[in-house]
């Protein structure tokens, strides 16, 4: 995988839980108890997808830019997308991405909820 920092790139933000969801061999991550991205892994653990949420709009123009941005797989296509770890999408790219999907499903949460994981150290 060429995005190995992941992990540790997502631990690091205020928050973030994870965990592996045996039937589907996925690592998720998330904030406040809501997924804000997965790293899905094949039958030897090697990882095959990594699914983040966007903003549709910006989803849309992203697979249209680069081949390794699809529709989310296993998820709401509208929401989801889904990136090949051996692809050819910039590592600043992708950490911008990972960015945005944390920000938007942290403004999902209630406002007490923010507020309790921004005040987390």
């Amino acid at each position: 995988m060429g995005y190995t920092w992941i992990d540790e790139y997502l631990m690091e933000k205020r928050g973030v839980t994870k965990d592996l969801q045996e039937s589907w061999n996925w690592i998720r991550y998330h904030i406040g108890g809501k997924m804000f991205a997965a790293v899905c892994l094949d039958d030897e653990d090697k990882p095959y997808y990594i699914n983040l949420k966007l903003e549709p709009a910006e989803g849309a123009f992203l697979r249209e830019q680069y081949e390794d941005i699809i529709p989310g797989y296993y998820s709401n296509k509208l929401h989801w997308n889904s990136i090949k770890p051996d692809g050819e999408v910039p590592d600043e790219l992708l950490k911008d991405l990972l960015d945005k999907s944390y920000q938007l499903v942290l403004e999902g949460l209630t406002k007490k909820k923010q507020k309790e994981i921004m005040e987390m150290e």
